[in-house]
């Protein structure tokens, strides 16, 4: 059933209505098999599935206005997430103070101490 494959559990949401097993799942396809029996085209099926549950009920919603967050989000907090490593290297890297001279003889104390 290509048009189940195209729409959304609305319960797992992680899974298309062609793979799941809920009972919300299976009343959907049985709805989609109905409409499709009664001469329904494919795309009159999808237009009244979105239209009763809206775009996110399509595993692959168009880029809209109002799905523009499931487009983007991702990349956002992917952008988001790289800033804050940026800045934390940064920040670390800043805050690092050379060795004075007592650290310096201390440190070829012990490497020496261990060459011998």
């Amino acid at each position: 059933m290509g048009v189940a494959s195209e729409l959304r559990c609305l319960v797992c949401q992680n899974q298309t209505l062609a793979d799941s097993n809920a009972e919300l799942a299976v009343d959907l396809r049985n709805s989609i098999r109905e409409q499709l029996g009664r001469g329904a085209s494919e795309r009159e099926v999808l237009d009244f599935m979105v239209a009763r549950y809206g775009d996110f009920v399509l595993y692959r919603p168009p880029l809209k206005a109002t799905t523009v967050l499931l487009w983007t989000g991702p990349f956002l907090f992917l952008g988001v997430g790289i800033f804050i490593l940026f800045r934390r290297l940064v920040r670390k890297r800043s805050q690092e103070q050379p060795m004075s001279e007592e650290e310096r003889a201390r440190a070829a104390q012990l490497l020496g101490s261990r060459n011998e």
